[in-house]
């Protein structure tokens, strides 16, 4: 095995199988970025409307509720194929990387949404009051009071999915979407060895998953230090 990694290794490591694995990675990135991005936006306004006491806002709370807990208990490769069939007859032109950047999207916003109502809650309920009792509106209490004092309860599970759903992205290869893994099965299929061509997977994977780790690390200690003594 060694041997025949070595004979082929010259073959592999060329610029034109660099520009393929950089184009798989940026499809995984992509799907990442949006749909976390998204999910983690509209997240956040479900886990509002899941927090309400108003009750002319009860319906949409309810429908936020059963969103949330919907979709973070259906597997993630079964909604990409149930996205598939629902957006294909709607929109035949779409392309597969579209599709399933909708359905990572869906997933994130469910998941996310959750996260984000735990660190919401994590805040003293006295904070709220201090904030209505001084005049704040809702919007003014949840922009002032709730985020900032509830972020570094949310970022760290918050990095934790998105490093996680970096290598669940990979399912999408299962649409014919020619993301990271994807990418490794095409480099085999053309002969290469399964160590150079699932290795270099291997490494490109850790190379984005391990800065993003540190990264929101960073980020927690940094929010974290003002409330340090």
């Amino acid at each position: 095995m060694l041997e025949r990694v070595l004979t082929e290794a010259p073959t592999f490591f060329t610029a034109d199988n660099g520009m393929f694995l950089l184009a798989a990675l940026g499809r995984t990135i992509a799907m990442t970025a949006v749909g976390c991005t998204i999910g983690f936006i509209v997240g956040l306004g479900l886990a509002v409307l899941r927090r309400t006491r108003r009750r002319e806002l009860l319906p949409l709370k309810l429908l936020a509720t059963l969103y949330v807990e919907t979709f973070r208990r259906i597997p993630f490769l079964v909604l990409l194929v149930m996205v598939l069939f629902a957006v294909q007859p709607l929109l035949p032109d779409m392309p597969l990387l579209g599709i399933a950047t909708i359905a990572v999207t869906l997933v994130a916003t469910a998941f996310l949404s959750e996260i984000i109502r735990a660190g919401l809650d994590s805040v003293p309920r006295q904070q709220t009051e201090g904030a209505e009792a001084l005049g704040f509106s809702p919007w003014q209490t949840l922009r002032h009071v709730l985020i900032p004092q509830s972020m570094r309860v949310i970022l760290p599970p918050a990095a934790a999915f998105v490093v996680m759903f970096v290598k669940d992205t990979s399912l999408a290869s299962h649409l014919g979407v020619v993301e990271l893994t994807f990418s490794g099965k095409i480099l085999v299929n053309r002969g290469f060895s399964p160590v150079l061509g699932f290795g270099a997977i291997l490494a490109l994977y850790f190379a984005l998953s391990y800065p993003l780790s540190r990264f929101a690390a960073c980020l927690e200690k940094r929010l974290a230090s003002p409330r340090n003594p």
